[in-house]
């Protein structure tokens, strides 16, 4: 079986397990991933482009007093957005941190790539006790390596378990992660905090993998619901939009906060990164229940439209499409409200 013929039949069920063909795990749905074609493509548009790609002045500091949580939580449900897809999630008494990215850069280097526009607003070592540290793929934007052995080290972090997709076990270990708290899923298998009561499911997302250009899909990329005793959360990591979000929503949600990404987004890679609009497509297709809290935007610059671009798209798309938008300001620990929507000015 080649890998369209294996594409073509992932194609026929979209909440499948993943199919992998040679080394190399698949898409849900076929899918074009841009390579060194795109680059060539893309260089000259970096070269004229004339965005504001960059904060003009410096943004912040945040800081979030880590005192806050020592007190519970009366919603249940309390986020702190850290930046980009960095989120200490509160659910039902359990904690998981996402997608942990303090690096300064979202990079091999640390003297070149994508830097950040502010500091990450909560030290590790203030970081309260966690339950699940969650990692949807690979991506040095996802996958910080100085923040995984800074984790890793710290003794407060000695019984969290470390949720991931397949294949990124291996990079958590070479960090410094002792394998036996690490648990890999495949999309449809899920991770339960027993004494919590938290269920991690993986399902389909729509992307690639790779800390190289040389390495890509030979890891697993997901997203994430979250389900507690009494609240449901649904991670989108990072996914261009498909056809799977409506099945997803039918099986899984409804969900309190939908988690979906805006920003890193252009036309020459639409299918793996699915911009304001694709956002806004997928949350309906999700159910449109809830509230919509845009991520992956606003601390690094990835792609050519202008850093606040993602933001006032998704204002306006709210506007017109009736869509209770969760947004609050970098490093601000804030419960989630039922139909209590939430627009912050940080960025502006």
């Amino acid at each position: 079986m080649d890998l369209v013929e294996a594409e073509a039949e992932q194609a026929e069920s979209f909440l499948r397990p993943a199919v992998q063909v040679e080394r190399r795990y698949l898409n849900p749905v076929p899918t074009k991933v841009g390579g060194w074609s795109t680059l060539w493509k893309a260089l000259p548009l970096y070269f004229r482009n004339k965005e504001e790609k960059f904060p003009k002045t410096p943004l912040g500091p945040f800081r979030t007093d880590a005192r806050i949580y020592e007190t519970p939580v009366a919603s249940g449900l309390r986020v702190t957005w850290m930046g980009h897809s960095s989120l200490l999630i509160e659910i039902d008494g359990a904690r998981v941190l996402t997608d942990p990215v303090w690096d300064e850069r979202a990079s091999p280097m640390r003297w070149a790539g994508p830097k950040r526009f502010f500091a990450a607003p909560l030290a590790l070592k203030e970081m309260p006790r966690l339950d699940v540290v969650l990692v949807s793929h690979d991506h040095y934007d996802h996958l910080g390596e100085s923040t995984i052995r800074t984790l890793a080290r710290m003794e407060s972090m000695r019984g969290v378990e470390w949720v991931t997709s397949l294949g990124v076990g291996e990079i958590l270990e070479q960090y410094g992660v002792h394998r036996t708290k690490i648990t890999e899923l495949g999309w449809t298998e899920s991770f339960t905090v027993a004494s919590k009561g938290l269920e991690i499911t993986s399902l389909p997302s729509r992307h690639f993998s790779g800390r190289s250009m040389f390495n890509r899909f030979e890891t697993l990329w997901s997203s994430f619901v979250l389900q507690g005793p009494r609240h449901k959360v649904y991670f989108g990591a990072d996914s261009g939009w498909w056809e799977g979000f409506k099945e997803i929503g039918a099986a899984h949600g409804p969900f309190d906060l939908t988690m979906l990404e805006i920003g890193a987004f252009n036309e020459l890679w639409k299918d793996i990164h699915m911009g304001p609009d694709g956002a806004a497509q997928a949350f309906e297709d999700l159910g449109g229940t809830g509230l919509l809290m845009p991520i992956h935007w606003g601390l690094f610059d990835l792609a050519l439209h202008g850093w606040k671009q993602p933001m006032e798209r998704m204002l306006a798309l709210a506007e017109e499409k009736g869509i209770a938008l969760w947004s609050p300001q970098p490093g601000s620990p804030t419960e989630v409200v039922p139909g209590a929507s939430l627009r912050s000015d940080w960025w502006r």
